[in-house]
């Protein structure tokens, strides 16, 4: 990662585009000097005298050779995303011209910029706090419209106003008991104890909101993995392909055509499901089968959901009821599918064979019931309807961090209780603060800022 003190005023220049041919790429510059660097050329215009905010069109050179016809993009201090001067070459989308491009650059002093050290400087800048940076990186990488609306809300802001704005309150309340410890003598006291009391528990209501919405939001940033298992000729590789409404997995009559697990994904009302197609359970002494079987039991083991599939013409009560038990023992979210159900009818008839909780009938062959499927599978992990526009907390450090603010706050409640003195509530106050201030960076340090930029791709 970047050393701070020795690279600052360095430029900088990487790629903005994925690697490949396309129609064009963009390629980025950022640190002081970059606006003069291209500028020598381009010998189109003056670039030094002109505004930011502009769009420049004419040809590249390099030695007097041209590399390319450009549009060249000017932002300038502070009115920039990283607060620097930032130079945005769009070019024609030849790996070989954007590599010449980067090259003649480098010649001229700019260096290759390390993953994410654009939006470290922003964050450095002033221009974002490292939770809007994190949210960066997961905008970059949402695949459903829920991750891409929750990363959005991170990235305006919302998360941090309502941490930032606790910790301001809490602040005052720390500065008033720490003026307190100047005149222990007088025993006097300046911040108001119940008041104090009050703002602690609006802190632990929001906390402990934001950390009940983990598990939501880990839903929405990583998806869920849901296996499909049972025994062999259950329909299970049907089901999969009528829910894919392709068909990706092998179907046939044999049983055990499914020898090794299969997996796709599937996105449902915004969440990203990670459907596993297994091989079907049953006792084998077919070596290749036996092993299919293996990692069937181990996708049980990893599945945040077991979808359990059975014939209703040929499974029995005591083998579901088995089956049940286990899923239960394992702590597993699991629903049990009764297959080849083709209409109202025979779901009625179904029923009265079968009794169970987490049971649903349905035809994967005729995709009879499917919808109500989709609509189990969201239950599972999300209770009502996925909203967006409040703040979900998706970022395993924050988590961590936030279970450490709780348990600080519960500190502070207990030494107020017991009536402890003004500068040992002091120091359970400041390691609150102190926790607060990691989640958006307004303490922070070189490591934590290495660990979490260098997840960023080269050129963000």
């Amino acid at each position: 990662m970047v050393n701070q003190a020795s690279s600052w005023n360095e430029l900088i220049v990487a790629m903005a585009t994925p690697p490949g041919v396309g129609a064009i790429g963009v390629i980025r510059l950022s640190g002081a000097g970059s606006i003069e660097l291209i500028n020598s050329m381009f010998p189109s215009k003056d670039l030094t005298v002109e505004k930011g905010n502009s769009l420049h069109i004419g040809v590249l050179i390099k030695d007097d050779i041209a590399l390319d016809e450009v549009v060249l993009s000017l932002f300038r201090a502070p009115r920039s995303y990283t607060g620097e001067d930032i130079v945005e070459i769009s070019c024609h989308g030849s790996p070989y011209i954007q590599q010449q491009i980067i090259e003649a650059c480098i010649v001229k002093g700019a260096r290759i910029a390390k993953p994410g050290e654009f939006t470290l400087r922003a964050f450095l800048n002033g221009k974002m706090d490292l939770v809007q940076a994190e949210a960066v990186a997961d905008l970059i990488a949402s695949g459903t419209r829920a991750a891409q609306e929750t990363a959005l809300n991170q990235v305006r802001g919302g998360f941090s106003h309502v941490l930032s704005s606790l910790r301001e309150e809490l602040i005052k309340f720390s500065a008033l008991i720490e003026l307190e410890l100047d005149f222990s003598q007088e025993d006097v006291e300046f911040a108001d104890r119940t008041a104090l009391h009050s703002l602690l528990n609006r802190i632990q209501i929001t906390v402990n909101e934001l950390l009940q919405s983990f598990q939501l939001g880990n839903v929405i940033k990583n998806g869920v993995s849901v296996a499909i298992v049972g025994k062999p000729n259950a329909g299970k590789s049907t089901l999969l392909n009528a829910l894919l409404q392709e068909n990706r997995a092998i179907v046939s009559s044999i049983a055990g055509t499914t020898r090794d697990t299969i997996e796709e994904l599937l996105n449902i009302d915004g969440i990203l499901f990670r459907l596993v197609d297994t091989a079907g359970i049953r006792n084998s002494t077919d070596e290749i089968e036996v092993i299919g079987i293996e990692r069937t039991m181990e996708k049980i083991e990893k599945a945040d959901v077991v979808l359990y599939m059975f014939d209703v013409n040929e499974e029995s009560n005591n083998d579901l009821q088995k089956m049940e038990n286990d899923l239960v023992a394992k702590s597993k979210s699991f629903l049990l599918i009764g297959n080849k159900v083709d209409d109202a009818v025979a779901i009625e008839s179904a029923k009265k064979k079968f009794n169970s909780r987490n049971m649903l009938f349905l035809s994967a062959k005729h995709q009879f019931q499917l919808s109500e499927l989709k609509q189990q599978l969201i239950h599972k992990v999300v209770s009502g309807a996925v909203n967006t526009e409040n703040t979900i907390v998706t970022n395993a450090r924050h988590f961590q961090s936030l279970q450490k603010v709780e348990v600080s706050i519960q500190s502070i409640k207990k030494g107020m209780e017991q009536r402890i003195p003004g500068d040992l509530l002091a120091i359970d106050i400041r390691q609150c603060l102190y926790q607060l201030g990691e989640i958006t960076g307004e303490i922070t340090n070189d490591d934590q800022l290495d660990f979490i930029f260098s997840k960023f791709c080269i050129g963000k």
